[in-house]
C-alpha cells in the first residue's frame, strides 16, 4: 500500500493531489511548527496579468517556535471578500467555475479561528469535487524522519517544490502561457469532472 504524509494547506497545489490521489492511506502532519514563505497560508492562481499570489494574514505570536495548530487568522482584514474576487477575476470564464462555485463558498464565508482548520476544511471540499475517497488520518506526534509513509511534507514548501506537469488548458493561456503546479483550483476549474483523472497520470519526483 502506498501510504503518505503531507502538510494541510490552504487550497494545495496540484502536485499535493497528486500525492493524494495516487495514494492508499494520506496522513496529515498536525504537529510541526509554522513556517512563513510556505504554502501553509497561501495559494497562487492564474489572474489575467499571470501569476498571482493570495496571501492569508495571520495574526502574529511572540512565540518564536509556534505549533501550527495555534496560528490564528487575522480577522481584522476581510481577505475572504478578496481571495474570492481575484478568483472570479481569474476563472469566471472557466469552463467549471460556476459549476464548483457553490461548493467552495463556505471557506469563503465561514469565519474560521484557526488556520488549520481552514486548510483542512479547504481540501475536503476540494476532494469532494474531485470525486476522491478522502478519509486522512493525523499525526499526535512530530517526527523528523518517517520510514514507514512516503514523506511528500516537502510539497508545501512551494520554491522546492520541483514538479513538472504535462500541460493542460488555461485561461488565459494564449496571453501568457502554460502556469505550472499552480493551486489545485485552476486544474479543477479549468478541467472539471477530467481533473482526476489527469491527476492519476502525473508523476512527482
Amino acid at each position: 500500500m502506498n501510504n503518505i504524509i503531507i502538510h494541510p494547506s490552504y487550497f494545495p497545489s496540484i502536485s499535493h493531489y497528486v500525492a493524494i490521489v495516487n495514494s492508499d492511506i494520506v496522513t496529515l502532519e498536525m504537529e510541526d511548527n509554522f513556517q512563513k514563505q510556505t504554502n501553509r497560508n497561501r495559494m497562487y492562481i492564474y489572474s489575467p496579468n499571470g501569476i498571482q499570489l493570495l496571501n492569508i494574514p495571520i495574526k502574529h505570536s511572540k512565540e518564536t517556535h509556534q505549533k501550527i495548530q495555534d496560528v490564528r487568522l487575522e480577522t481584522a482584514f476581510d481577505w475572504q471578500k478578496q481571495h474570492f474576487k481575484s478568483l472570479e477575476a481569474a476563472y469566471r470564464t472557466s469552463p467549471f467555475f460556476e459549476y464548483f462555485e457553490d461548493d467552495l463558498m463556505p471557506i469563503f464565508t465561514k469565519k474560521h479561528t484557526f488556520l488549520m482548520d481552514l486548510n483542512i476544511q479547504t481540501m475536503e471540499l476540494v476532494s469532494k469535487c474531485l470525486g476522491i475517497n478522502y478519509a486522512p488520518e493525523k499525526t499526535i506526534e512530530y517526527f523528523h524522519e518517517v520510514k514507514d509513509k512516503s514523506d511528500y511534507r516537502n510539497l508545501i514548501n512551494g520554491k522546492k517544490d520541483s514538479t513538472q506537469l504535462e500541460p493542460y488548458t488555461q485561461v488565459f493561456g494564449e496571453k501568457h502561457g502554460f502556469i505550472n503546479n499552480l493551486s489545485i483550483l485552476d486544474l479543477l476549474f479549468n478541467e472539471g469532472r477530467y481533473a482526476k483523472d489527469y491527476l492519476k497520470n502525473q508523476i512527482l519526483l
